[in-house]
């Protein structure tokens, strides 16, 4: 079983979204928005492959796992096994724009 040990960040101005997670010491970072109450993935940066950008085509994941991922982010307090399936799911729904070898490389599907 992966240790991911995500973590809320932060990201420059040039970066922007409303909430950021890193995860496997500093290997992976990830952009969400908050668009009507729903969680999108905006992009994923993966150490060795650069930054996938996903653009008008992410989906969003359902209401009440919305609902959750924005109350921890709300609390500052992550609970690691909710936030790894929530963010698994967003990787899940959008797996046909998220570069398949790297979400490999790094366990995230």
């Amino acid at each position: 079983m992966e240790n991911f040990n995500f973590q809320i960040t932060t990201m420059p101005i040039s970066r922007p979204a409303d909430y950021y997670l890193t995860c496997l010491d500093g290997s992976v970072f990830l952009d969400f928005n908050n668009i009507n109450g729903l969680i999108y993935l905006v992009r994923v940066s993966f150490d060795g492959f650069g930054c996938c950008n996903l653009g008008d085509e992410s989906k969003p994941l359902k209401e009440v796992d919305s609902i959750q991922f924005i109350e921890m982010f709300q609390r500052q307090c992550l609970e690691q096994n909710t936030i790894e399936g929530l963010v698994k799911e967003l990787i899940l729904i959008n797996k046909s724009i998220v570069w398949q070898d790297a979400i490999e490389q790094y366990n995230l599907i």
